[in-house]
């Protein structure tokens, strides 16, 4: 192992340590998601951490699926979570889950009871919670924390067996029921439940729970460090306890690290909330782009690179702290920035006329794929007498520092003429039809200057399509909580526009940018061949 690693965070720090008392050979990592849900962004954070601290060190990770609470998990989520893992661009070294250790596991436990360390508990869980006691005051010992062994060896083996219903029995550790850290307090390591799972069938009526599960099938494939969010650092007493006391378990004991989870502002960070949007139609399924699953970003536009970078950005801290969206939006916009095809479209558009251009006329003007990229290839659009450009980009009595188009006033199309509007033309309503405006030729002779410059295009050419623009899910300040979704969602955080783009945006098959408007993608589920969406990925610049 490379002994010139230097070390850019604390668990860098810490492995580095390992590697020299313990006389660590080979560092394993692994990433133990429950096939639950679908992959967000927090979990993109603890996916880095882990593949590339492992890859610091020339080491491997695992890929483990928590698969302990049939309940909630399905093949779907399986595949879900590995293809986001292999979009952000890592590769496992093994695929495992912690149902192919059942056995395994079954037999720990059994050890526990062989040892006098875990007996087999008739109380019901709201009995065990009314029992564990406070932070200031003690808990209760169970009426069934003195069973013999050989009583809980055939008990438990009698759960195994499905003799008793679901909740009717657990298996508890037995540990101390004084102890300051109420996670140590006679945890339950089994719970009966008659459900099917979703890979070993009716095989098991009776599941470990996570905190056994976990840190004892760390021990048996090897990893050496256990990477895990801050919430998880008051299960580490219980985590070692089960590895120093497991007699069966392999080689190195592994270590649990904790680093500080990752929390968006005003962004729903929870599966549990997420199903519920999910379920209850708030959404558009786990690939909404309003989510931030990565199924969800990657539908909008979003890059594996930027998030990669987004996440080294934000670094590795041992305390919970909120991240800035804003952060996440300029890593993706940097990258595309560098990378998107420039084309024109209008979003929310408005006709003019140009009186004085030839009806049967076009020119063609060139614009950069990517002003960006030095030498750059070139596209055209057409220029002709019957334009659209932007809603926004007309005032008929313009505010101060409006530069753009106005009744009488004057601005530069882009790549093409200066522009007067002459006429505005409402319909019965008194809304605007559309405008009649005459080109400057003699610009220069007139001096005339404007200051602002609109981007178009040409009716003859545009082709229509839907454009869909999003914001935050929850009203501005509020916080999500079960069962008051209809009170703080927004009901505005997608708006949805019949636009025009040009012909060549729709041979396109990667991120565009569209010229003063923003980063878009065709929406590759709900766009057909003659109804084409296009998803905005981010603005062109920060609003904050």
């Amino acid at each position: 192992m490379d002994s010139n690693i230097v070390a850019s965070n604390f668990i860098e720090q810490a492995i580095i340590e390992d590697i020299k008392e313990k006389g660590l050979k080979k560092i394993v990592t692994r990433f133990p998601p429950e096939p639950n849900g679908y992959t967000h962004i927090g979990h993109a954070k603890a996916i880095c951490i882990d593949f590339l601290t492992a890859e610091k060190f020339k080491g491997y990770t695992n890929l483990r699926m928590d698969d302990t609470n049939p309940n909630k998990e399905s093949e779907v989520y399986v595949k879900a979570l590995m293809e986001d893992i292999k979009w952000l661009g890592f590769k496992w070294k093994n695929l495992t889950y912690a149902s192919d250790y059942y056995e395994f596991l079954y037999n720990c436990a059994i050890d526990l009871i062989e040892q006098g360390k875990a007996f087999v508990c008739d109380l019901s869980a709201e009995e065990v919670s009314s029992m564990r006691g406070t932070l200031t005051e003690p808990g209760k010992e169970s009426p069934y924390r003195n069973r013999s062994i050989e009583e809980n060896l055939k008990l438990f083996k009698e759960m195994r067996a499905g003799k008793y219903a679901d909740g009717e029995k657990t298996l508890r550790a037995k540990i101390d029921m004084s102890h300051p850290n109420i996670n140590m307090r006679d945890p339950v390591i089994y719970r009966i439940l008659h459900v099917k799972h979703f890979r070993q069938g009716d095989k098991w009526c009776i599941y470990p729970m996570y905190d056994f599960a976990h840190p004892l099938s760390d021990a048996y494939e090897q990893v050496t460090h256990s990477l895990c969010s801050l919430e998880f650092e008051d299960h580490r007493p219980l985590y070692n306890w089960f590895v120093d006391n497991c007699r069966i378990l392999p080689g190195v004991k592994p270590r649990q690290i904790e680093f500080a989870r990752l929390n968006i502002d005003g962004t729903v960070m929870s599966k549990r909330y997420m199903h519920e949007l999910v379920q209850k139609g708030y959404v558009d399924g786990w690939d909404d782009p309003r989510l931030p699953t990565l199924s969800g970003f990657r539908r909008k536009g979003y890059t594996p690179s930027a998030i990669r970078e987004f996440c080294t950005r934000i670094g590795v801290a041992k305390s919970n702290s909120i991240v800035q969206p804003h952060i996440l939006e300029a890593c993706i916009r940097e990258e595309l920035n560098k990378n998107a095809v420039r084309v024109v479209a209008v979003l929310d558009p408005i006709k003019i006329n140009i009186t004085n251009y030839p009806a049967n006329k076009t020119e063609k003007i060139a614009i950069s794929n990517n002003p960006t990229i030095e030498n750059s290839k070139k596209h055209n659009i057409l220029f002709s007498n019957e334009l659209y450009i932007e809603r926004e980009d007309f005032m008929i009595e313009p505010t101060n520092k409006f530069f753009r188009l106005t009744l009488n006033g004057y601005v530069r199309l882009m790549g093409a003429y200066i522009i007067k509007c002459d006429e505005v033309v409402k319909d019965k309503d008194g809304n605007i039809d559309h405008l009649n405006c005459s080109i400057v030729y003699d610009a220069k002779e007139q001096n005339i200057k404007p200051k602002g410059t609109i981007h178009w295009l040409s009716r003859n050419e545009a082709v229509k399509i839907k454009t869909r623009k999003f914001h935050s899910l929850l009203k501005e300040g509020e916080v999500y909580e079960s069962g008051m979704v209809d009170k703080i969602i927004n009901p505005n955080s997608m708006e949805e526009h019949i636009s025009f783009i040009e012909p060549f945006a729709l041979k396109q098959k990667s991120n565009l940018q569209f010229i003063r408007n923003g980063y878009y993608i065709e929406d590759s589920r709900l766009s057909k061949k003659d109804d084409r969406v296009f998803l905005e990925t981010v603005s062109l610049k920060d609003s904050k």
